[in-house]
C-alpha cells in the first residue's frame, strides 16, 4: 500500500478527510441522485477503505435510498452545505470522497462512468481505460 496522503475539505474548512493510500476506485456516475448530490450533470468520487480515512470536524448525516432501494448516508458540513463523504449501506466499508473536494494535485481519474444510459447528451467522458456501466 502507498503511504501517500491525499486531503480533502468542504468549502468552509470545518470539515477536513485525509486518506491514505490508493482509492479503491475512481467514477463517474450519471444517476439523478448524484446529480443532484453534485448539483451537475454528473459527480466524480474517489473511494477509500474505511481504515484508511480520517475525519475532522463535525458533519451531519443524511440518509437516502438509491434507485436500487440502498440506503447510503451522506456527510456534509452544516455550515457550508458541502457533501464531504459517503457511505454505502449495509458493509459501509468504504468512503466515497467527491474528488472536487481533495487539494490540487491528486491525480485521479476515472475508472468507471456508471449509469451511461442517464448521462447528459452533451457530456463525455473520455479515456481508454474506462469502463462503461
Amino acid at each position: 500500500m502507498s503511504d501517500r496522503i491525499r486531503h480533502a475539505s468542504c468549502r468552509c474548512g470545518q470539515i477536513r478527510i485525509a486518506c491514505t493510500g490508493e482509492p479503491i476506485r475512481v467514477s463517474v456516475c450519471h444517476c439523478r441522485n448524484c446529480k443532484a448530490r453534485s448539483g451537475s450533470a454528473f459527480a466524480a468520487q474517489a473511494r477509500f477503505p474505511a481504515a484508511n480515512v480520517r475525519t475532522e470536524g463535525e458533519a451531519k448525516r443524511y440518509q437516502h435510498a438509491g434507485g436500487s432501494g440502498t440506503l447510503a448516508d451522506f456527510y456534509f458540513c452544516g455550515n457550508c452545505g458541502s457533501t464531504l463523504w459517503f457511505l454505502n449501506r449495509p458493509e459501509m466499508d468504504s468512503y466515497a470522497v467527491p474528488i472536487g473536494n481533495f487539494e490540487p494535485g491528486h491525480d485521479f481519474e476515472p475508472q468507471f462512468s456508471v449509469y451511461e444510459d442517464r448521462q447528459e447528451p452533451w457530456v463525455c467522458i473520455v479515456g481508454e481505460a474506462i469502463e462503461r456501466l
